[in-house]
């Protein structure tokens, strides 16, 4: 008889803390989250391409809460970078990263190797069509293909139990769920909130890139979004309205170069006017300051 817990006691009784593991081999990898597995032990899995930060850490400890064992990747994937993006000086610090994740409680971390990843002749992609085409999707082409793929891969290997994604990366987070439902994967998708610095801008890997003075210029996202949230408090449900309330704030900045400001339905990204009618409201922005594009988020529930 299996001795698997209920999702209620996941996690509740977890052995003394052991040093987290470690393997760049997929092999190794998955045989060890299928012992976990056959000791009736439950899994979560917590993606990353390191460069960590409290947001990061919040979902480790999510994780813990969830499942029996966690195991988090460092991975920064080549094929969700365009051409002219910041794959080749996207943040790396190893050693630190290690660290932070072994402090959190993971229990295994996997490091995998490009080739491991994407072998000679890799040509499959995963492709969530619609969703994956606006906001983020219409900004970065090819982004979501390559975020969609490498989860789909990793999610192979590991075979958790749970995934845990970030709220910041909305439209991520519903790809994959989507992905996951549409090829009915054996894994639940939950999402942690945005963590956010005390001044309220939103904790991402590339705010490292930002100097001092972009960085004071940085929290317009943040402030944007809860002009746009106080109107909606307000009884505001006009969308139009709703976006003129975030560029009203972003006027204010003179570093901030806006990407996109949009007003949309939660669960299909289709764009929206009338905001009375929708029952989740996806209010979402990207601007560039200085050298790095950033984005944030706020979902409304309007009943």
């Amino acid at each position: 008889m299996s001795t698997r817990r209920g999702p209620g006691t996941a996690g509740a009784h977890r052995p003394p803390r052991r040093p987290m593991l470690r393997s760049t081999s997929p092999a190794r990898v998955h045989a060890r989250v299928a012992r976990w597995k056959r000791d009736g032990l439950t899994v979560a899995f917590v993606p990353t391409m390191g460069a960590l930060h409290e947001g990061h850490l919040s979902l480790v400890r999510r994780a813990r809460a969830s499942a029996d064992r966690v195991v988090a990747s460092i991975f920064v994937n080549p094929l969700q970078f365009g051409p002219r993006e910041d794959f080749a000086c996207y943040p790396r610090p190893a050693r630190r990263d290690r660290a932070l994740l072994a402090a959190a409680g993971v229990d295994l971390l996997w490091e995998p190797l490009a080739r491991d990843v994407y072998p000679a002749g890799h040509r499959t992609r995963v492709r969530v069509v619609g969703l994956g085409d606006v906001l983020e999707g219409a900004s970065r082409p090819g982004h979501f293909e390559g975020v969609t793929t490498v989860v789909l891969i990793l999610l192979e290997v590991v075979a958790p139990d749970v995934l845990w994604l970030g709220q910041k990366d909305a439209q991520q987070a519903l790809l994959v769920e989507r992905m996951v439902g549409d090829l009915r994967l054996p894994v639940k998708v939950r999402r942690g909130p945005i963590v956010r610095a005390p001044d309220g801008l939103a904790l991402s890997s590339r705010n490292a890139y930002l100097a001092p003075a972009e960085r004071a210029q940085a929290v317009a996202l943040s402030r944007g979004l809860a002009a746009a949230r106080a109107a909606l408090a307000a009884g505001e449900r006009s969308a139009a309205r709703v976006t003129r309330a975030v560029r009203a704030v972003w006027r204010r900045y003179a570093l901030v170069r806006e990407d996109y400001v949009a007003v949309v339905d939660a669960a299909t990204l289709e764009p929206l006017k009338d905001l009375g009618a929708a029952r989740r409201v996806l209010v979402a922005v990207a601007a560039r300051v200085g050298p790095a594009r950033l984005i944030d988020n706020f979902e409304w529930r309007s009943r």
